[in-house]
C-alpha cells in the first residue's frame, strides 16, 4: 500500500506541529530546570551570619546535619547538588568556619572546600597549674582538657624546650593569642614555645643579665610579685625590694611562697605552723629563689621585675586599710610596727586565716 501526495502532506504537518509543541515543551521544561540550577549557585542562601564548627574525620552527612541543627540555609537542596558538584563531599575540610548572610550556594561551598577557617582568639591569665591552663583554652578547640594535660604530662617533654619539670609553667606567657580551632594539643605547646622565644628578645635578656638574673629566674620572682599584689604601680618596687634582699644574701620570707607550699592561695594571715612548712618553696626556710614560679606569670609582671625599682627598700607588709597596698621600709623595726598594725586589724575583723 502507497501514500499518496496529498495523503503525505496532510498526514506530516500535523507530526511537525506535535513535535514542535514536544520541543517547545522541552525547552520550557528546561529552562525551568536551568533557572532552578541557577538560583541553586547563585542565588541567596545563607539565613544568617552564623559560626559552623566542622569536626575531624566529619562526612557530607555530618556536615549537613551540623547545618541543619544550626539552621543555617534557606535550600538544602540547593547545598547538596552544588557540593557534589564541585566535589566538596570528597573534600571534607575540618574547622571553625564563619559564614555570612546573603551568601550564595557557591559561595558558601567554595569557602568550606578552600578550608577557609576564622581564627579563634584564645585569653588565659591569672593560672597557677597546668590543670587550670588546660581547663581555660580547652573551651575554645577541638581537644579537651584532659587531651592538653596528657600532652603537657608526657616524660622529658620540657626538657625537649630547654625547661624541667618545675620551671615549663614560665614557657606559657598570659596573653591573647589567634589560634585555628583545629590547632592540636602540640601544635598549641609548640605554639607556646615560639611566644616564649619571642618575648624573650635582646632587649629582655639584657635587662635580666643587668639584675644578675637568667630568663627563668625572672619569671620565677615575677611569679611571687604577681601574688604580692593587683596593684600594677607596686610591682616595680615590690620586685626591686626583692632584688635588694637576694643581693644581700637575705631570705626572700615572701608569704605567697608559704601559701604555695601550702597548697592553698585563700588564705590571708600567715601562721607559724605554715612558716615552718618543709618545702623547697618556702622561701622564709630556704635562701634564694624557689625552684621555680608559683603561678603563670604574666608579661607586665615579668616587665615589673626587669624595670624593678632601684629603692633601698628590704620590708614590706599589707597596709592596714586593707586597699590592697603596702608599706615599705628600710629598716625591721619600722616594718614589725607597720607589721603590728596590720594583726591587729586582722584581729578587729576576725580573720584568723
Amino acid at each position: 500500500m502507497t501514500i499518496n501526495n496529498k495523503n503525505r502532506s496532510l498526514l506530516f504537518p500535523r507530526i511537525g506541529k506535535f513535535s514542535m509543541v514536544v520541543f517547545a515543551l522541552l525547552l520550557i521544561i528546561a529552562g525551568i530546570r536551568a533557572f532552578e540550577l541557577f538560583g541553586y549557585i547563585f542565588k541567596e542562601n545563607i539565613k544568617s551570619d552564623s559560626v559552623v564548627l566542622i569536626p575531624t574525620g566529619s562526612d557530607f552527612d555530618d556536615v549537613e546535619k551540623i547545618l541543619r541543627e544550626k539552621d543555617v540555609l534557606h535550600n538544602y537542596k540547593a547545598f547538596s547538588w552544588v557540593s557534589k558538584k564541585k566535589e566538596y563531599r570528597k573534600n571534607i575540610r575540618p574547622g571553625r568556619y564563619e559564614i555570612q548572610k546573603g551568601w550564595n550556594t557557591n559561595q558558601l561551598v567554595n569557602h568550606l572546600r578552600a578550608g577557609n577557617q576564622s581564627p579563634v582568639k584564645v585569653t588565659f591569665n591569672n593560672l597557677r597549674t597546668f590543670n587550670e591552663l588546660a581547663g581555660k583554652v580547652s573551651v575554645y578547640f577541638e581537644f579537651d582538657s584532659l587531651a592538653l594535660l596528657n600532652e603537657l604530662n608526657t616524660i622529658g617533654l620540657p626538657e625537649e624546650y630547654g625547661f624541667s619539670e618545675v620551671t615549663f609553667p614560665v614557657m606559657f606567657l598570659p596573653n591573647t593569642y589567634e589560634f585555628y580551632w583545629t590547632t592540636s594539643p602540640s601544635m598549641f605547646i609548640e605554639r607556646m614555645y615560639a611566644e616564649y622565644q619571642a618575648f624573650w628578645n635582646t632587649t629582655r635578656k639584657e635587662k635580666a643579665e643587668n639584675i644578675g638574673m637568667t630568663p627563668i629566674e625572672v619569671s620565677t620572682l615575677a611569679s611571687i610579685v604577681q601574688e604580692e599584689t593587683i596593684k600594677a604601680e607596686e610591682k616595680p618596687t615590690i620586685a626591686g625590694l626583692y632584688i635588694n634582699r637576694l643581693k644581700r644574701g637575705m631570705l626572700l620570707q615572701a608569704d605567697p611562697t608559704v601559701k604555695y607550699a601550702v597548697g592553698d592561695f585563700t588564705i590571708r594571715r600567715i601562721n607559724n605552723k605554715m612558716l615552718e612548712t618543709d618545702s623547697p618553696y618556702n622561701t622564709y626556710k630556704n635562701a634564694g629563689l624557689p625552684p621555680g614560679p608559683i603561678n603563670f606569670p604574666e608579661v607586665s609582671t615579668i616587665d615589673a621585675v626587669l624595670n624593678a625599682e632601684q629603692h633601698n627598700y628590704l620590708y614590706m607588709c599589707a597596709r592596714e586599710d586593707f586597699s590592697g597596698y603596702h608599706n615599705f621600709t628600710t629598716t625591721l623595726r619600722q616594718h614589725n610596727i607597720n607589721a603590728a598594725k596590720y594583726r591587729k586589724e586582722l584581729n578587729k575583723n576576725k580573720i584568723w586565716k
